[in-house]
Formats: C-alpha cells, structure tokens, sequence
C-alpha cells in the first residue's frame, strides 16, 4: 500500500508519524512524506520525532522528499497542506492519483472538495475535517497536546468506492476517527469558529481572551458566524440552530492569551496566509447564493489594507 503525507507539519506530522510507526510491523506499507527545508533535512537525517500524550517515538518514512514527482502512483494521499498551497499541490499530486487512490484532504475550508475535484477527476475525495491540537516544536519534532485527534470524513459525493483498508489502518495505527453520513455538517461548524474568530482577532490584533473579553469584538464574532450558518443553509446543510452559541462559547476553552493560527501568519509580513480561504470564500458564497454578509465584508477589507501597510 502506497500512502503520501503531504504536507509534515503539525496535522501531517501527528497522522504520518503514526501510520509511519506501523512499517515496523507490516512489510506492505510504503510511506512517503512530503515536506520542505530544514524540517525535511532532519527527517532523512534522524526520522521524525513525534511527541505525543502517549509519549515519544521517532518514526521513518519509507522516502522523505519535496518532489511529489518522485513517489509512486498512490492507494492513499493526506493532503495537509495550507490552503493557500493546495491548488499548486494538486497539480504536482494529478500524475501521483489512480482510479482507486483515495484522498483525505486535512485542511481548513468548506470548499475543499470542490477544489480538489476542480483539478484531480478521477480517484475518491472525502469530504473530512479534523482537531487536533499539534505543531512543529522544532525542525524534525511535531508535538501534540491535548484535544481528541480525531479525524472526520465521509463518503464522496461522485464516487462511493471506499477499501475498508483505511479503516482498518486507522485502526492499527492509533488513528481516532469518525466516519459519518454528515461529514459537511462538522466541516461547517469547524468552519464557522475558525473563521468568525480568525477574522476578528487577525484585524484587530487581539488574543482570543480579549475578543472574548470584549463585548463589541464578542458581537462581530456572532455576526460573522450567523452569516457563516446562513450559507450554510443555503447550501443544504443542516446546521443545528445552536450552532452559533456552541461555537462561540468554545472561545472559553481556550487561553486567554491564544493567538489564532490564521492570526500568526497574518503578523509576519510577506508569508501567506489564509484570510481568502476565510473572508474571501464566505463572501464569494454570500454573493453566489444571496446571502448578505456586510459584517465579513468590512472585517476582510480592512484586513486587505492593513495587510498592505504592514
């Protein structure tokens, strides 16, 4: 079996790294990494440490490279790339996928399926998302900490093959996951945290303690999130009426002094970051399905020209 991690950083790291520990034990998987730099560098030179609640093991891939062109045709693909480098990644990753290749995309967004299949046709994309509280220590360890891990997916809309092999690797390697007949309905509520709290805490640079501390930056958080569910809808997914509420009062669960991820890499001048796979794409829906959205709109404009003057 021909398994790719794309993408070796907190999410890919914790998931490879678990389904690489299993070449100890079953000759047939084949593991390849993808990943970049110095973090790549010290994966061919000692493997990758993987540091977890369960403790550490340092695991090996089968190859560790940045050229997806030079791993086989595939059984199974983890994209866990950031958004802003998926359609690049896609076009690397088209010759790599076979009729029955299936592909488990592991990044934020609600529109991940419908890019993926805008370039790569053949082979089975779940829909899924994923928490896991995890990251890159330092080049070559990926620690996780807290949460649940858990991977959710389900079948693919166009294509109903499924090997139950993916089952029982999950399985095998520790891999909590949740196959469900529903998967839009978690990408979604993911999705409207993530972004209602990326966007406000990115514009006004304010950890999520103080947004939460805050009753006007509390409100445009709610307000992003009603137009988020209100997409929703429209799209078809039903989305408990509850949602905004429970997604809002996770803020809590969190440290007062956490900066969102999208937040970190919109600090840093010049590095990519995932305003567009938040803002832009609720306002993209919003138009397409009539669906108003001033709230994301004046958040994400004043995030475009802070962005410039940075």
């Amino acid at each position: 079996m021909n398994i790719a991690i794309i993408g070796v950083g907190g999410v890919g790291g914790y998931f490879g790294g678990k389904i690489a520990a299993l070449r100890n034990l079953r000759s047939d998987l084949n593991v390849y990494f993808i990943a970049r730099n110095r973090h790549l560098a010290q994966i061919n030179e000692h493997g990758l440490l993987l540091d977890t609640d369960e403790g550490e093991i340092i695991v090996k891939p089968t190859m560790a490279t940045d050229d997806i062109s030079s791993i086989p045709e595939l059984d199974l693909c983890l994209i866990c790339v950031k958004g802003y480098d998926l359609n690049n990644v896609l076009i690397q990753l088209k010759p790599k996928i076979k009729d029955k290749t299936m592909i488990l995309p592991l990044l934020n967004g609600v529109d991940i399926y419908q890019r993926i299949r805008s370039v790569i046709k053949n082979g089975t994309v779940f829909p899924s998302c994923v928490y896991v509280g995890t990251h890159i220590e330092t080049p070559g360890k990926v620690t996780q900490r807290g949460g649940n891990s858990k991977i959710h997916f389900g079948n693919d809309p166009h294509n109903a093959y499924v090997d139950p092999a993916i089952f029982d690797l999950f399985k095998e390697s520790g891999i909590s996951y949740n196959w469900t007949g529903t998967p839009y309905v978690e990408i979604w509520s993911k999705f409207i945290f993530i972004a209602a709290f990326g966007l406000v805490t990115a514009n006004y640079d304010k950890t999520l303690g103080e947004v939460m501390a805050s009753d006007e930056l509390s409100g445009l958080v709610k307000s992003i999130m009603d137009e988020i569910y209100n997409i929703a809808l429209k799209t078809g997914v039903d989305l408990p009426q509850t949602i905004i509420a429970e997604s809002y009062a996770k803020g809590h669960i969190f440290p007062y002094e956490l900066k969102t991820s999208f937040q970190r890499d919109y600090e840093i001048k010049d590095k990519p970051d995932e305003r567009d796979l938040f803002g832009g794409t609720i306002l993209r829906m919003g138009v397409q399905l009539g669906v108003k959205t001033p709230v994301t709109q004046t958040i994400y404009q004043s995030i475009e020209r802070n962005k410039i003057l940075k």
